[in-house]
């Protein structure tokens, strides 16, 4: 069942100048980690809520807790242009303090059947809160998901990836995000 792990204090203001609270919310995903969007509240009653797609995924509620908690105004501001951008409106008859939506909204770029690792974080987005921030949000995850995240995002090839150390994929993704490249994905596909 999703939950709200935070409910952020300062208003937001739309490009076309409507207000709007942010809540970070999640819950576990269909493959059992939890999943983490950002939920927007108007505070025009004539609007509806809208949310961003899956901002995070986490191994744990503790994890996915440390997400939500570290994230800024600037981060929030960007999450909500992603979001009106997509809209998918729902009726506004819901409670602050709750979420929602059961899940974050289908980002357009998602494939299905396909043998491409899925990223558990979008490092480039993360890393716009800071390095370190990065870096701590790598270190909850596990040698396998960090190996998916490098090879997800171009920073290694899947061979390159397979022996590497944990230590050795930190410092990949750490500094694929710092640089802004990453391959693109055929590419990595071609070399798999």
């Amino acid at each position: 069942m999703p939950e709200v792990f935070v409910v952020f204090d300062a208003q937001l203001t739309s490009a076309d100048g409507r207000r709007w609270v942010a809540q970070a919310c999640g819950g576990i995903a269909d493959d059992n980690l939890w999943e983490g969007w950002i939920e927007f509240l108007p505070l025009e009653s004539e609007e509806s809520p809208t949310r961003t797609p899956r901002e995070t995924e986490q191994p744990n509620r503790d994890d996915l807790m440390y997400w939500a908690q570290g994230l800024t105004a600037v981060y929030l501001d960007g999450a909500l242009s992603r979001a009106l951008k997509a809209r998918e409106g729902i009726s506004p008859a819901r409670a602050a303090a709750r979420p929602a939506f059961e899940t974050p909204a289908r980002s357009g770029h998602e494939r299905t059947g396909q043998s491409m690792p899925r990223a558990i974080l979008d490092p480039f987005e993360v890393y716009q809160q800071g390095e370190d921030v990065l870096i701590a949000q790598l270190g909850a995850l596990d040698t396998p998901r960090l190996r998916d995240l490098a090879v997800a995002y171009g920073f290694a090839a899947r061979s390159e990836s397979a022996d590497a150390s944990r230590e050795a994929l930190t410092a990949m993704i750490v500094s694929g995000a710092r640089s802004g490249l990453s391959r693109p994905a055929s590419e990595t596909r071609r070399e798999s």
